[in-house]
């Protein structure tokens, strides 16, 4: 519990990101690259893709394998907004991340338990009492402020085969805020590309407002609920800790 309260923002993952974007931008500016990676060739290029009767599929299908190796979902979410177009976009990476969700989920059923409990280590202590009591709202939770790689959450939750349905309403409900979100920017990317002018930087503040509020809220909700499952969880006999199906599991109800 001491843990998940102690754990703040990822200030050296935003370290590393803002140091990368500076790092593309001074290579952009002092280099021929400028000449080559314009802001007309970038939208050209995403968008003949986005031509492609076939590329929707494929940006779904990209999704999985993303999951595994935890490449950042965002930068195919962006693709899929430049090329698609907003509705499109959010629809598309929507049915991704649901692809990924129920890949992690089925590899936490199928593989071997102590695979799957060395993969998974402690974070299924700590996500073990509320994905067990509250199914559904704690996937929803887990989504929204994650206390583990998108896999590990997924696998953990198929170890102790909760109901795929509250897995899969839980996830979409989780990842839905976020991937508005990334949709809103690179929508407003691809806006500030073709005419910087036209960009609404209320509607950007708006909805990043909104996301950091849900994720405040959701925060607490979810250290709430592990405070009430941490003594069972460190007895080491939870469910999840464990690895062992919940009795009620079910796969369609």
């Amino acid at each position: 519990m001491n843990e998940v309260q102690r754990e703040g923002p990822a200030w050296g993952k935003l370290a590393l990101i803002v140091l990368g974007v500076f790092a593309l931008a001074m290579v952009w500016r002092y280099t021929p690259l400028a000449e080559v990676v314009t802001s007309e060739r970038v939208i050209d290029w995403a968008r003949s893709a986005g031509d492609v009767w076939w590329a929707p599929f494929a940006v779904i299908a990209a999704y999985v394998p993303a999951a595994f190796v935890m490449f950042p979902r965002p930068l195919i979410t962006l693709f899929a907004v430049i090329a698609f177009g907003p509705w499109l976009g959010f629809a598309t990476s929507m049915a991704g991340i649901v692809a990924a969700a129920l890949a992690t989920y089925y590899a936490g059923q199928v593989l071997p338990r102590d695979t799957v409990r060395h993969l998974v280590g402690k974070k299924a202590i700590e996500m073990s009492e509320v994905l067990r009591r509250r199914g559904l709202l704690a996937v929803f939770a887990l989504r929204i402020v994650p206390v583990a790689p998108f896999f590990i959450e997924g696998m953990a939750a198929g170890a102790i085969r909760i109901k795929l349905w509250h897995f899969v309403v839980g996830t979409i409900m989780g990842m839905a805020p976020g991937t508005l979100t990334t949709t809103v920017f690179g929508d407003q990317l691809a806006t500030a590309l073709e005419d910087p002018s036209q960009i609404n930087y209320w509607l950007i503040a708006g909805v990043a407002v909104l996301f950091v509020v849900l994720i405040w809220c959701v925060r607490r909700w979810f250290v709430k609920e592990h405070r009430k499952g941490a003594p069972e969880a460190q007895t080491g006999q939870s469910e999840v800790g464990t690895l062992e199906p919940r009795a009620d599991s079910g796969l369609s109800s």
